[in-house]
């Protein structure tokens, strides 16, 4: 169960809805996710009500107006390879969906335990179902 924030720089609704289709769609083809299992929460911004600073070199990759952060939070267990084909395929179909160039993907997923997600009324449900 992934939750997924999207921002992107410049971005008007129609990509920020082909964004977060890419996104999900590369969730559920690289490591399994289930298709109806899609939480996100995407933000534009369009440089003058906002603020967005990146470095446009870090590590040799030139960044532009075009970038796009996606932050990605699940349970743990997903190994090395799994993650490394989800970078990929999120930077594939966001070129194909949205026209984001592979640069301008910048993705984090931070991972957690069963314990620490609660989907509704102050329940942890996953909690039931932790060995």
């Amino acid at each position: 169960m992934p939750f997924v924030r999207i921002d992107a720089v410049r971005a008007d609704e129609k990509r920020l809805a082909a964004l977060g289709r890419a996104v999900h769609d590369a969730l559920v083809d690289a490591i399994g996710i289930p298709p109806d299992d899609r939480f996100q929460v995407i933000t534009g911004h369009d440089g003058t009500r906002r603020m967005v600073s990146y470095d446009d070199n870090y590590l040799g990759i030139h960044r532009d107006d075009g970038l796009v952060f996606v932050a990605i939070t699940m349970r743990s267990g997903r190994t090395a390879d799994q993650k490394q084909a989800l970078y990929r395929r999120i930077a594939e179909l966001a070129q194909d969906y949205a026209g984001t160039e592979p640069r301008n993907v910048f993705v984090t997923v931070t991972e957690n335990e069963p314990l620490d997600w609660s989907f509704g009324d102050g329940v942890a449900q996953y909690a039931r179902a932790a060995p």
